[in-house]
């Protein structure tokens, strides 16, 4: 298992848009992949899950991933989040 902490950096936090490009980014990876804020844990390739953390800019959220492309999957969402979704 491979984990990764990183900071919330844009305006609106991880909700609608940059929710739904960070779950599409989570699922095309063959690993479990699981978001955490404080002490709550939700399936990163859940739309409702991510959105029920109510991840905000300044946040500092880990990503989990556990299986065969776990690194690849880390680091691919700790980049989308550090290029800011996207936006």
């Amino acid at each position: 298992m491979i984990t990764k902490n990183i900071t919330i950096q844009n305006s609106v936090g991880l909700h609608a848009r940059p929710a739904t490009y960070f779950i599409q980014k989570a699922n095309c990876y063959k690993s479990s992949i699981w978001i955490e804020n404080s002490d709550r844990r939700a399936n990163a390739k859940s739309l409702l899950g991510v959105l029920s953390l109510g991840i905000a800019k300044g946040d500092v959220v880990t990503i989990l991933a556990d299986g065969s492309d776990e690194q690849e999957a880390v680091d691919g969402l700790v980049d989308l989040v550090l290029k800011g979704f996207n936006e």
